[in-house]
């Protein structure tokens, strides 16, 4: 039998060092970040009360004609209506809100980060060298490694969970937006820049329209990863359907565990198709807008 790996470094002091590090942040730090992100945390209770304070009635149709404009065609609505309509019989209808409310605020902050990071990696290959590694290892983390500092700053609940599904969820975008402008057409830049354009014109007359189809397929990648937080945010104290999963896995309730499962998948299918919908209605608007 093989020896162990030698001990060439002491890694519990490495460990004890790190751990104090971070535990002096907390004490310095951690009341202050408290109150600085509770505006954070009153726009994402806002956006819950706001959807539970709609009728339920009212919510369906909206989301429903939401769907035909982007769509057009009458069988998303249908197909959004008896989804809705499900999640709310199987008694999810209040879970499912406060997940939509927490991947909608994680998708937003994620958006305000996302494409600014990207806008400045596509005009930037030094900038681009050094942040491709740090996605690859925000990608490759474990989830559960996110909740651990988050955790320790914030203590149990709503803020740590955001947090910790807009650092699971920005990268897709990020990458996208960075790609979708450095992969337009050259011949178009040498265009308008011959027709003096500045830097910021070329930006939103050409750059961020060309790359508008592929900034929406991040936006869609990272929709779908926000969501799938849900579960494991749930463990934080996230509340929502990911709540009610981890509730059937504790008390092996395996009917609760499927509903709260389906409820998930039903939102997944309804914005997945929405954003790409939206994302094609955009696309062919530019194509007829160069025609």
């Amino acid at each position: 039998m093989a020896d162990n790996f030698p001990d060439l470094i002491d890694m519990r002091a490495v460990r004890s060092a790190i751990d104090g590090w971070f535990n002096g942040i907390v004490s310095s730090y951690g009341q202050a970040l408290e109150t600085a992100f509770l505006p954070v945390l009153r726009l994402l209770n806002g956006i819950e009360d706001f959807l539970l304070w709609v009728p339920w009635f009212v919510l369906i149709p909206a989301v429903a004609l939401v769907s035909f404009a982007a769509t057009r065609d009458w069988r998303m609505p249908i197909a959004v209506i008896v989804m809705l309509f499900l999640t709310g019989v199987l008694g999810l209808w209040q879970p499912a809100m406060a997940t939509v409310a927490l991947m909608l605020t994680a998708t937003l902050f994620a958006i305000v980060i996302g494409i600014p990071v990207g806008i400045l990696m596509s005009f930037s290959n030094r900038l681009q060298a050094v942040m491709l590694p740090v996605l690859d290892v925000m990608q490759t983390m474990p989830i559960f490694v996110y909740l651990i500092p988050f955790v320790m700053l914030f203590g149990p609940g709503k803020i740590p969970a955001l947090l910790a599904t807009i650092v699971f969820s920005v990268p897709p975008l990020v990458r996208l937006t960075n790609l979708g402008i450095r992969e337009v057409n050259p011949e178009v830049i040498e265009a308008v820049t011959a027709f003096g354009a500045t830097p910021m014109q070329k930006l939103f007359a050409a750059q961020l329209p060309l790359a508008t189809p592929t900034i929406m397929a991040g936006i869609n990648q990272t929709t779908m990863m926000a969501l799938s937080m849900v579960v494991i945010a749930s463990m934080i104290g996230a509340g929502g359907l990911g709540y009610e999963v981890l509730q059937g896995i504790q008390r092996l309730d395996v009917s609760r565990g499927l509903f709260a499962g389906l409820g998930i998948v039903f939102l997944a299918i309804i914005f997945d198709r929405l954003v790409q919908a939206y994302g094609k209605r955009v696309q062919k608007h530019l194509e007829a807008g160069n025609t």
